[in-house]
């Protein structure tokens, strides 16, 4: 199961969500604050709630369903569509079913002050509890803190900045905890040198991790420790060995897709202060190219690998936890349209990509569509190692979408009315009505913003 925000049996379930909780606790709102894994962190704006709340949450809901409570559609506008649930008028980003028949099987478990409410597939998971993800609730609960200091809580108080002539300023205040974030984590690494040989750094798609890695660089530099950064990209197998995903396509995004062995001697070799052949992968023929770089980590250097497996335990499996710290990286957001209806981190992911593929890596949009799918169930082997992080890094950026905006639309308008992606198309542009335009000339060149619409020092296109 993928892409789990805009399903309209998700979405059918979250209708009756807000119609529940509203029922059980009128003095109060439900709020729908983040993504985990495949389901939604959600609590109440003014108070806290009981496991026995939680539990009583959950039967409601259940009997909602099974009834077939009534959902009449009444209108799409101003970005929303509207729903009637019973007597209460809804307005939510993505569409519903008006039917709970074809509502998504769901779990809710007490999580916090609040509950996750997962829509993943429990056989799946081996019938397993879902994992408190503590790293991530932390993470979150750090950016709510900050935004709530500064002002801000939804994205309409972005686009007032900028429509008030204060793009500046937000972009300013965006990227300097960005800096102060990974200056904080390159003092930690610095803390810990003696000990630390390696540094992993691993996250989803387009969630910046190549820029990441190239600021932390530039951070322990600053701090007189150099690095070494090996590509895990360099050990890709040739593409006749490539394994194929379910549709019989090349899946490139699975770690069987990597000269493991190669790359598991390598590792070691380098931590044990030996040199190295590194392979160089040549994309364009998809192969192993004969030329090979030399490698070396010195006894005052550390070695970065970055890549979406590099949390992967399989990775580094004869090395010591302790010689290793693990960064985790990815667009979290923080930020949604209002109380229940969140901006998924996944669509900010792949507005990232359809850019930049399509601006600087020569993909039509609809061939980075094709991918995502898989690309997608790629993901689901790298989330479940985010909780063994030392530190997650939010790589979002308050201003992004605005700024993201027009180089979407731009790239998504090449999709014609006849392709399968043209829902797609539908949804994202709709999406992107909500986000006031901002100019991108002042956003500074190391900016991650950079990774996705050009500019920035670190990559050559």
């Amino acid at each position: 199961m993928i892409e789990t925000h805009f399903r309209k049996g998700t979405q059918t379930i979250k209708l009756g969500l807000i119609k529940v909780v509203h029922d059980l606790f009128p003095d109060d709102a439900l709020k729908t604050a983040y993504s985990i894994g495949e389901g939604v962190f959600c609590n109440l704006a003014g108070s806290l709630l009981s496991v026995r709340e939680v539990k009583q949450i959950e039967i409601k809901l259940r009997e909602w369903v099974e009834q077939d409570s009534p959902i009449q559609f009444i209108e799409h506008k101003d970005g929303y569509y509207h729903y009637l649930v019973g007597d209460m008028l809804m307005k939510v980003v993505y569409p519903a079913h008006t039917t709970t028949a074809l509502a998504d099987p769901f779990t809710i478990t007490p999580f916090s002050y609040g509950f996750i409410i997962d829509f993943s597939d429990p056989v799946k998971r081996g019938n397993k509890p879902i994992e408190p993800p503590v790293l991530l609730a932390n993470n979150y609960e750090k950016s709510q803190r900050w935004l709530k200091n500064i002002g801000i809580e939804f994205f309409s108080d972005i686009n007032k900045f900028i429509l008030s002539g204060n793009s500046m300023q937000l972009l300013g205040l965006a990227e300097a905890v960005h800096e102060k974030r990974i200056s904080d984590i390159a003092d930690m690494i610095i803390q810990q040198r003696r000990a630390l040989r390696v540094l992993l750094i691993s996250g989803p798609s387009s969630s910046g991790k190549t820029s990441f890695a190239q600021r932390i660089a530039t951070q322990l530099y600053v701090n007189g420790l150099k690095t070494v950064s090996l590509s895990m990209d360099d050990y890709y197998l040739s593409r006749d060995k490539v394994p194929r995903d379910a549709d019989g396509k090349y899946n490139f995004d699975c770690i069987e897709a990597l000269d493991l062995p190669l790359l598991q001697q390598h590792i070691e070799q380098l931590i044990n202060g030996e040199t190295i052949e590194a392979p160089v992968h040549d994309f364009i023929l998809s192969r192993r190219a004969k030329q090979t770089r030399t490698m070396h980590v010195g006894p005052s250097e550390i070695l970065i690998i970055e890549g979406i497996h590099a949390l992967n335990p399989i990775l580094v499996p004869n090395i010591n936890r302790n010689l290793l710290f693990k960064v985790y990286v990815s667009c979290l957001g923080g930020l949604n349209f209002d109380l229940v209806n969140r901006n998924p981190t996944t669509e900010i992911r792949l507005l990232r990509r359809l850019v930049r593929d399509d601006r600087y890596r020569g993909s039509h949009p609809e061939e980075t569509l094709d991918m995502w799918a898989s690309v997608r169930r790629g993901e689901e082997g790298i989330f479940q190692y985010q909780e063994d992080a030392d530190v997650m890094f939010n790589s979002n950026l308050l201003y992004e979408m605005n700024a993201l905006r027009p180089f979407a639309e731009e790239t998504l308008s090449k999709i014609p009315d006849d392709s399968p992606h043209y829902e797609t198309k539908e949804r994202l542009m709709n999406l992107l009505t909500f986000f006031e335009p901002m100019e991108t000339a002042k956003v500074p060149f190391n900016s991650i913003l950079r990774e996705f619409i050009g500019g920035s020092i670190y990559f050559s296109y």
